[in-house]
């Protein structure tokens, strides 16, 4: 039976265009997805997000399916699960 602690997504490393890595914890993410959903216009979003109805279950299902987000030509989101020790 594998470790739960594989399936835990406390934190993410984001890598974005023209921006330092930054280590964020899920809940910081998912208001960041939210806030650049909120700027792509509906035609360009994934066509598996016009589903849902909120923003937030938009962002809450690339969280929990995807690893990154077209936001338009020569442009780049990506996310993943990172584990940090102190």
């Amino acid at each position: 039976m594998p470790d739960s602690l594989m399936y835990q997504q406390d934190n993410f490393v984001v890598l974005e265009t023209n921006q330092p890595e930054q280590f964020l914890t899920a809940s910081e993410l998912l208001e960041k997805l939210k806030i650049v959903l909120q700027q792509i216009s509906d035609r360009d979003l994934p066509p598996d997000l016009y589903k849902f109805n909120s923003v937030e279950a938009q962002a809450q299902y690339l969280i929990d399916t995807s690893c990154e987000l077209d936001i338009g030509p020569g442009e780049y989101l990506q996310w993943y699960a990172v584990r940090l020790e102190k």
